[in-house]
């Protein structure tokens, strides 16, 4: 049997890594230590665990079904070490020259931001914001709290992420004001319209796009299909404005609300409800628990979802 003041506590940062990883090189290289000190580590764990940890198979190192089951606790104890030690420090918003790094999807990066730095002028004119693309991070970069925030939609989260729903979103057409469409606007000429499509971006980069893939095609396509219908997608784009600036080409954009309502003033632009039912999405900002009781993301977040709450279209 071991005992509790026996064990090596530095193991458990190591079977985080590896388990997070399930590599011994890139779990080495994740806490800056050699290669041949990790699979040290690797077989002392396996000695106190009487447990092989990782098994190497054709698709590499899988973790064992005890390693999988002790995954989510050896997590929680090294956040609660991390929450402990983490030093107290005051945070003053107006003089804080902070960096705060956010992944973004388009979507939000197009709605959110520029309301977002305008209250940044006004409450906290040092600090700088670092937007990258979800294809540039990862959930592991998120939960280690190399990045602040993730603000996008989220089918599936690790349990261990704190999350705060921003808004609700609906959808909208941007229509050029002569296209043939706004004579006789029903689904019918929806359907019989050519269409630009925008991705709904979640981690990881997807690559290639064809108009028979429609199970890929996100909402508003899913929302066609259970009617039995698909549109004519002339353009896939990436970009959210690349989308709207279509519409002044005469291609339909469906997009949701938040988005199209930037285009609201455009004199050659009109928004129309869409001729079907399109489910509501959310936008939602996720980040680690390590970051929870840090006092100056704690204010980011705030004034983040103040912004999102007084922006949000009704």
């Amino acid at each position: 049997m071991n005992h509790f003041r026996q064990i090596d506590l530095n193991l458990l940062t190591y079977l985080d890594a590896l388990l997070r990883e399930r590599n011994v090189t890139r779990a080495a290289e994740q806490l800056n230590i050699t290669q041949p000190a990790m699979s040290n580590a690797l077989k002392r764990l396996r000695e106190l665990l009487n447990d092989p940890i990782l098994v190497r198979t054709s698709e590499g190192m899988i973790p064992t079904e005890r390693a999988l089951g002790m995954k989510s606790q050896v997590r929680q104890i090294l956040y609660s070490v991390e929450e402990v030690i983490q030093p107290t420090r005051s945070f003053e918003a107006a003089e804080s020259q902070r960096v705060f790094r956010i992944m973004v999807s388009d979507y939000a990066a197009s709605t959110l931001i520029a309301p977002l730095l305008s209250a940044l002028r006004e409450q906290a004119p040092h600090i700088t914001l670092d937007l990258m693309t979800p294809s540039d991070v990862d959930f592991h970069d998120v939960e280690n709290g190399k990045v602040d925030l993730a603000i996008n939609r989220f089918d599936d989260l690790p349990q261990s992420f704190h999350q705060k729903l921003l808004w609700n979103d609906s959808f909208a057409c941007l229509v050029h004001k002569d296209h043939s469409l706004l004579r006789h606007y029903t689904l019918e000429e929806y359907l019989k319209a050519d269409h630009s499509w925008v991705s709904k971006t979640g981690f990881g980069v997807g690559i290639g796009m064809t108009p028979d893939a429609v199970q890929k095609l996100g909402w508003v396509d899913n929302a066609l299909a259970r009617l039995g219908y698909t549109r004519k997608i002339k353009v896939f784009t990436r970009n959210y404005h690349v989308a709207m600036h279509l519409a002044l080409e005469g291609l339909v954009a469906t997009l949701p609300l938040q988005a199209a309502t930037l285009y609201k003033d455009n004199p050659d632009i009109v928004l129309r409800e869409p001729p079907f039912a399109i489910p509501e999405i959310d936008l939602r900002m996720i980040w680690s628990p390590l970051l929870q009781h840090d006092e100056g993301h704690r204010w980011f977040r705030s004034l983040l979802a103040e912004v999102a709450e007084r922006n949000a279209q009704v």
